[in-house]
């Protein structure tokens, strides 16, 4: 059975010379020779046939501006297309692979390594599991969302060419209207004008959720529950498994611009999109359901169900017998999307929680199976109660977050008025009080005066006074986790719930309205875990909120910022071992534990294959639940196509099944003791390493001068600023444009520097490289952090960093380049040497995508040097600038 009808070389020719042409008709004959030349001269280079790049530099620098800032935009362009079509690609493998049944990560091979455990094993499985994507705003999507738009609309022409028969003259209507986009694209400003506000970013992850997401997750249960139910005999439950959560619009860290009145508006607007997608789906199920009440019997249930809506709403149940008579499943649904209409209105009669709605879909279901209607109620009833079960009246629940500082500088001045001098108590004074402040009945500070307090401050108390107003028009589980950015002590958490304590979202022991949610990103911090978590754990006061909260912990692991303190080594083995930490604090205390992993989409700041990441987890940290952070590029990467999204969800599911199985059956790993203590020999020198190359005298000023992370800084990514202070510390500095910098300077030092330093010096101490050999193949953690390592060497091009570096003051150069070229070459020789294998990676793709990309990032790289090293540039030649960081963006398909 042919699946389709192209394939990528196709694709990509097809667009090539479709770009080419418009590229000459918008411009010029010279404009397009200048692109053709620069292209040809490049894939020279590469290939072998050319010598050296100096006559690609010399054609690049000798171009006018004019063509200049063309060249950039053919190039940026045309990755953007090629990119369409690797997607595709990536579509035809999923379909083809899964027609084949040799799909890996499989739904299929999950269940059927669930079918050898016994049924209980089974049901505490599923029991136990919650997957839960967070999507945050961090500003790592170099695109315009007009720019997605148009290219999302070629992407579902390329998908017609491929899946679907056509004519002739189909085929070119399709062409025709690519040609049309694409013209449009390129007509179209690359560059944002405007920073986007937060709620920009908060409309953008909207967007993934309401048209991917929403029909997706409902697919992936389908799926799932006909294959577990075939792999294990008899009926199992599906609970729910997958809740999506934001910080779009809530996350106040480093944000100015995130004020309550922002969140109040984030969730008013996903508020009425959900609604509004239950209405429709209503409405689609409502053409379904015309069985003939003469011809049926209902059932008591759904008649006592159907009669209390009717007295809830008179007008409308008059209405719903008028135009459905004889119809009780179409009155019903009729009803059920009034009511959904007067969800938050001031009309009586709308539904008040949720779970009244799936009530109502569960008596319809009921009804339908009593009359002999199972396979309506699996095709289309149970997959909108499994989109009410996940998206809720929220469509994803929001998380706040906001430093530890600000908390705390607002409760010393709010204090300040009372008499008490907060900053003045050591942390112990201050655990003793913000206890007896939160037990005692009468609250302490009152959040609607803040005419005495700072700016911030006062933007502190008005977020909690807000939360308790959200809770009640939206619902607790609308906005109902908070996190608590550079967690150092326990009073940081503690402030928060004397906060939430003091605006009545927390009222001991009856009742927690939120989620305290330590985020443990510092070696400090991370080492300090059992103080900090274990002084919670054993608050009179916190120990209370725990209860109310079902006795569930959730902590937050900062993959980004301890990467950026620690270096990429040292900062995943501390991450490990801290988790295995984490895991014995909650589990010595009896409280389950749920990781949080702040992961970015880059190498060094967590990112990854997901499904590999899950599983390389200790087994004592996977009980079942587990939250992670998806950035920037990564969304649109992931979630932008449906297959694709639904590919990953299934990945996800697969992933979080076994690896909790496998912690079912193995709590406890078995520890080699001469494996950690290698791990620990490597990390401390890999840190020591890398620290001293951080902490080297000029290493900040040659970091600003071989990197475009001035032009970063500028570009309107998002509405958080680049750095906290805005001084030039590699400390001040966010991770994302971090990692930007250097990803863009083709050097993804964050991805791998120090590796090589920790390896070596575990074996000059006498370690064997036998052993680390026997730790890659048995060791899931060591594998993946090598692999990973990997990857970003491969990703790493230092003929062209070289150019960068030649920006540098020649004694910085001197000093940092070839020290950073050392430690590049020892790490591929000693990953292949540990991976007994001829190149770097495992993925065979990526060699072939790097072949096809290289060729055509190297003409940017080159014209970005070139224009960095301008001293005064002109209004032309700044736009170009800023292109080509588009441009590498989307060729190298990362950011930060």
């Amino acid at each position: 059975m042919r699946l389709h009808n192209r394939d990528i070389r196709q694709d990509v020719r097809e667009l090539g010379v479709l770009l080419g042409n418009i590229l000459e008709d918008q411009t010029s004959r010279k404009a397009f020779e200048a692109v053709e030349s620069s292209r040809r001269s490049s894939i020279e280079y590469r290939s072998g046939d050319g010598k050296s790049r100096k006559p690609l530099i010399a054609e690049l620098e000798d171009l006018s501006s004019h063509h200049q800032q063309i060249v950039a935009r053919g190039f940026t362009t045309y990755f953007e297309l090629i990119n369409l079509a690797e997607e595709r690609e990536r579509v035809r493998t999923i379909r083809t692979e899964s027609h084949e049944g040799i799909l890996d990560d499989s739904l299929e091979t999950a269940a059927e390594e669930l079918g050898e455990a016994d049924i209980e094993t089974v049901r505490q499985i599923l029991n136990d599991m919650l997957i839960e994507p967070t999507f945050t705003a961090h500003p790592t999507e170099a695109r315009r969302k007009t720019v997605k738009s148009k290219l999302r609309e070629i992407a579902t022409c390329l998908e017609t060419l491929d899946e679907q028969l056509l004519t002739d003259k189909e085929e070119r209507q399709v062409w025709r209207d690519i040609d049309a986009e694409v013209t449009s694209l390129w007509q179209t400003p690359q560059v944002r004008n405007r920073q986007p506000a937060p709620e920009d970013e908060a409309r953008n992850v909207q967007w993934y959720l309401e048209n991917t997401l929403f029909d997706v997750v409902g697919e992936v249960y389908d799926e799932f529950a006909e294959t577990i139910n075939e792999e294990i005999p008899g009926t199992l439950d599906i609970p729910k498994l997958f809740e999506f959560r934001s910080w779009a619009g809530s996350d106040r860290d480093g944000n100015p611009y995130v004020t309550p009145e922002v969140t109040a508006n984030t969730l008013e607007r996903q508020r009425e999109v959900i609604l509004e997608r239950y209405r429709d789906q209503l409405k689609r199920l409502s053409g379904i359901l015309s069985q003939d009440g003469s011809r049926i019997d209902a059932g008591s249930a759904f008649q006592a169900s159907l009669e209390r809506d009717r007295e809830r709403l008179p007008g409308s149940a008059r209405t719903a017998e008028e135009r459905y008579p004889g119809e009780p499943y179409r009155q019903k649904l009729q009803l059920m999307r009034e009511r959904l209409r007067r969800v938050g209105d001031v009309r009586p009669g709308g539904y008040d929680e949720v779970d009244d709605l799936l009530k109502d879909l569960e008596v319809i279901a009921t009804s339908l199976r009593n009359n002999g209607a199972e396979s309506v109620v699996e095709s289309h009833v149970d997959p909108i109660r499994r989109q009410v079960a996940t998206f809720g009246f929220s469509l994803a629940s929001l998380d706040l977050r906001d430093h530890q500082q600000k908390h705390t500088d607002a409760i010393a001045e709010a204090l300040e008025a009372e008499g008490i001098g907060y900053h003045g108590l050591s942390e112990d004074e201050r655990v003793e009080f913000l206890t007896d402040a939160v037990l005692q009945d009468e609250p302490v500070i009152d959040l609607g005066d803040t005419e005495p307090l700072s700016e911030d401050s006062a933007r502190v108390l008005e977020l909690f006074d807000s939360l308790a107003a959200w809770q009640t028009e939206y619902g607790v589980e609308a906005i109902d986790t908070y996190c608590i950015s550079m967690t150092e002590e326990p009073s940081h958490v503690l402030e928060v719930l004397f906060l939430a304590d003091q605006a009545g979202v927390v009222s001991l022991p009856e009742h927690s309205g939120i989620d305290i949610v330590p985020l443990l990103e510092t070696e400090h911090a991370l080492s300090g875990a059992r103080r900090i978590m274990g002084t919670l754990f054993e608050n009179e006061a916190y120990v209370q909120a725990l209860e109310a909260r079902g006795w569930t912990q959730e902590i937050m692991l900062g993959y980004s910022d301890s990467n950026k303190e620690n270096g990429f080594l040292a900062a995943n083995w501390s991450l490990y071992k801290n988790q295995r930490r984490l895991g014995k604090i909650c589990d010595d205390h009896d409280v389950t534990m749920r990781l949080f992993h702040g992961r970015g989409g880059s190498i060094s700041r967590g990112g990854g294959p997901m499904n590999e990441a899950l599983l390389s987890l200790p087994n004592s940290t996977v009980t079942g639940q587990v939250k992670f952070t998806e950035q920037g590029e990564a969304i649109a990467e992931k979630y932008g196509n449906p297959r694709i999204a639904e590919r990953n969800i299934e990945q996800m599911l697969n992933a979080q099944l076994r690896a909790r199985k496998q912690a079912i059956e193995q709590p406890e790993e078995e520890d080699q003791e001469e494996w950690l203590k290698a791990m620990e020999m490597m990390a401390d020198a890999a840190r020591r390493e890398y620290r001293n190359l951080l902490e080297s005298d000029g290493f900040v000023q040659y970091f600003e001068q071989a990197t475009p992370i001035t032009v970063i800084e500028d570009l309107d990514l998002g509405s958080r600023p680049a750095s906290r202070s805005g001084e030039r510390t590699v400390e001040d500095l966010r991770a994302i444009p971090w990692v930007f910098s250097w990803t863009q300077s083709r050097c993804i030092l964050p991805g791998w520097y120090a590796v090589a330093t920790g390896i070596d010096s575990y074996l000059d101490d006498g370690g064997s490289m036998e052993t680390l050999r026997t730790m890659y193949d048995e060791w899931p953690f060591f594998r993946t952090s090598l692999d990973n390592a990997a990857l970003s060497l491969s990703r790493t091009e230092l003929e062209i960093s070289e150019r960068y570096a030649g920006l540098a003051d020649e004694e910085l150069r001197e000093r940092f380049f070839p020290r950073v070229t050392d430690e590049y070459e020892r790490a591929i020789d000693l990953l292949t040497e540990i991976g007994q294998r001829d190149h770097l990676h495992t993925r065979d793709w990526l060699s072939e995508n790097l072949e096809l990309r290289n060729p055509y990032v190297d003409p940017l790289n080159i014209l970005q040097v070139h224009l960095l090293d301008q001293t005064d540039r002109t209004g032309i030649e700044e736009r170009t600038l800023r292109l080509t960081v588009k441009g590498i963006a989307a060729g190298m398909k990362n950011t930060g």
